[in-house]
């Protein structure tokens, strides 16, 4: 996930709700960025081409559910890296509730387990925009089909404020709308 301590090296400033420092040492630059619209990602990842002039790019639906479930190394699991919830995500069973305690929100990137390739919070913590757009599925077979005819677009993964259930489903929101536990992760487009 992208962390606030990215977003503001690319952009300047931090849009997140939550970026106090919590007793868990939980580090505002280390949180996941949140708060954080469809459109602000495009704008965040622009810039960061602009800075290292590499194409990096929100992943289609598609992409996400496959590094989600671990790719070609995947065991299966009912979550991104585990059966177990708890391993690999932050989410309304094991997060705090209690807007006064400082533990409440979300929770620095990379402190559950990976998933079998190595990727963090794929599950919980911050829903990820992904660049489609929503629409139903088609009865036929497709490699990464980007659906860019739908409205509105998508987002995935669960967030800390949501069931289990919620943690491997997705959900979709207009463009331009922020919420305290959607924020983005990246990925590179290689040449061929």
């Amino acid at each position: 996930q992208v962390t606030q301590g990215l977003w503001v090296a690319v952009m300047g400033d931090n849009p997140s709700y939550f970026k106090e420092t919590s007793s868990l040492g939980n580090e505002w630059e280390c949180l996941p960025v949140e708060n954080v619209s469809w459109d602000d990602c495009q704008n965040f990842i622009r810039k960061l081409n602009e800075l290292t002039g590499k194409k990096f790019r929100i992943p289609t639906e598609a992409e996400w559910e496959f590094a989600a479930k671990g790719g070609n190394k995947s065991n299966g699991y009912l979550y991104a890296g585990s059966d177990s919830l708890d391993d690999v995500a932050w989410n309304a069973k094991n997060a705090v509730f209690d807007t006064k305690d400082p533990t409440y929100g979300t929770h620095s990137v990379g402190m559950k387990q990976p998933n079998e390739l190595g990727f963090y919070d794929m599950s919980g913590n911050v829903w990820e925009w992904c660049e489609d757009m929503f629409s139903k599925y088609t009865d036929s077979p497709q490699t990464d089909p980007l659906v860019s005819d739908g409205f509105p677009h998508i987002f995935k993964g669960g967030g800390w404020d949501f069931m289990p259930y919620y943690c491997r489903s997705s959900h979709h929101s207009l463009p331009g709308n922020r919420y305290y536990d959607v924020g983005l992760r990246f990925c590179l487009t290689i040449e061929k």
